[in-house]
């Protein structure tokens, strides 16, 4: 463990002294972790009548993968958030961290789609980020039935969705499939070799999501490989070029700040746009965790501000549309 390191957030701090943590996860604990429930999506649908609809969309090799889609009623030509869920790869399913996207529904009128992409060690390899691409391909196959505006599909995801949104991000514009208007990409699990300074600085110590953990994770889905793809792991991308506009944040106190910092500055490089907020004492997945805490009210804020900014640019030619409710806020 190295012993200098940037402290957490005081009152972030202090709210996760009040939870049970690990340093290390284990076959045995991620067994226990799996059987905690993600919190039911109607707990977060606000003030509009959100539509769900599930249903079941084929892999690559033929599996049925499922996905919710939670829809403001009567929505048509809406903008669209895919969504990944995080979890290390190892775990969560397409409900988890769903306020985040939610969110935007409610603020937007944004059509949310989740995918429960299938998760290591069952399955390795590049198997997670094709899952989450055979969704986003059915999402453009059925974007007039589903109210979207194929103009509009904006991939988002936290965590290891996060990671796997640059994938799937990556995999479109190489195989020139569907336009992506953004990405969001929230703490984003990006690069597996763990070489940077904040990968050994949050190593030792229990946490959110440790150094150790992250070991656990990587090592569940390579399977003993050590030359993942690019759509795997996309800090090993050559080329960041030609990618849509993008938002990446972390906090200064956790494991991918660093590979999070450099993907956004590797973007600048390739003539892209990125913008980029590392959050003062912010561990993994903090506002995610701890809603209610002034900095994650902040960085939610700041995201929910240039979605927002970002959707006006989408749409320059729109005058039926009533403004956003987060703009008079």
């Amino acid at each position: 463990m190295t012993s200098s390191r940037p402290d957490f957030d005081p009152e972030l701090h202090s709210l996760l002294t009040q939870m049970p943590l690990n340093s290390q996860l284990t076959p045995d604990l991620l067994a226990t972790l799996r059987q905690y429930p993600s919190t039911p999506p109607e707990t977060f649908y606000g003030r509009r009548t959100v539509e769900r609809q599930d249903v079941t969309v084929p892999a690559q090799d033929g599996a049925q993968l499922p996905l919710s889609i939670f829809s403001p009623v009567g929505a048509e030509a809406a903008p669209c958030i895919y969504w990944m869920h995080g979890g290390g790869m190892v775990m969560g399913d397409r409900l988890s961290q769903i306020d985040i996207p939610l969110e935007w529904l409610e603020e937007f009128g944004a059509v949310v789609v989740s995918v429960d992409y299938r998760l290591a060690p069952e399955v390795s390899g590049s198997t997670l980020v094709d899952d989450c691409y055979a969704g986003l391909l059915w999402i453009a196959e059925h974007a007039d039935e589903l109210g979207i505006d194929r103009d509009r599909i904006i991939i988002a995801g936290a965590s290891a969705g996060g990671g796997l949104a640059a994938g799937i991000t990556l995999m479109a514009r190489d195989r020139r499939s569907v336009a992506i208007a953004a990405q969001i990409l929230i703490c984003p699990m990006l690069d597996h070799r763990g070489v940077t300074a904040s990968s050994h600085q949050y190593s030792g110590d229990p946490g959110i999501w440790t150094r150790e953990m992250n070991e656990f994770g990587w090592s569940s889905v390579l399977a003993g490989s050590t030359s993942p793809s690019s759509y795997l792991s996309p800090a090993l991308a050559e080329d960041l070029s030609g990618l849509p506009v993008t938002y990446i944040d972390a906090g200064t106190a956790e494991v991918f700040r660093d590979e999070d910092v450099s993907y956004a500055s590797r973007i600048w490089a390739a003539g892209g746009q990125a913008d980029l907020h590392v959050w003062s004492g912010g561990f993994h997945g903090f506002d995610a965790v701890f809603p209610q805490a002034a900095l994650s009210r902040e960085a939610r804020h700041t995201r929910t501000s240039w979605l927002s900014r970002t959707l006006i640019r989408l749409t320059p030619s729109r005058t039926d549309h009533p403004e956003p409710a987060y703009a008079s806020r």
